[in-house]
């Protein structure tokens, strides 16, 4: 594995370890590139920052009635990459507070370098639950 490999590993693992499963919205975005695009339910929805800042409480009520306290990455692997562009393919783990695993699913990731940073500019799952921000699609 590359070096630019490694850094966008490393993004995507503070992401979900620092940010999402803290709910902490600093170290989310900070980590997320803008445009961010998501595919879910065979649909693209495109957020800004502040898109993604408003519907973040929303989100976070949602995974709390759904019974999650954390997702863990179970397996994360760079499928094509370059030095400006990495597709990470990822199995991750939403699991309560017993830390029971109640939904795996497989996620595709593309993170992009831009002016020096790693970012994550794209996510595509199989997971349809609370981790959608917003119900706006294109």
């Amino acid at each position: 594995m590359n070096n630019f490999e490694k850094e966008a590993i490393n993004v995507a693992r503070i992401w979900n370890d620092e940010g999402f499963n803290k709910r902490d919205k600093v170290i989310c975005t900070k980590y997320l590139h803008f445009p961010h695009i998501r595919l879910w339910d065979n649909k693209f929805s495109v957020f800004s920052e502040e898109d993604f800042l408003e519907g973040f409480d929303n989100q976070t009520e949602k995974l709390i009635n759904e019974g999650w306290d954390h997702t863990v990455t179970l397996f994360i692997k760079p499928i094509q990459s370059d030095q400006n562009k990495v597709h990470l393919l990822l199995t991750q783990s939403r699991r309560d507070k017993n830390d029971k695993e109640y939904h795996r699913f497989e996620t595709l990731w593309i993170l992009t370098k831009i002016e020096g940073k790693w970012g994550i500019q794209f996510r595509s799952s199989f997971l349809k639950a609370s981790s959608q921000i917003s119900d706006q699609l294109l």
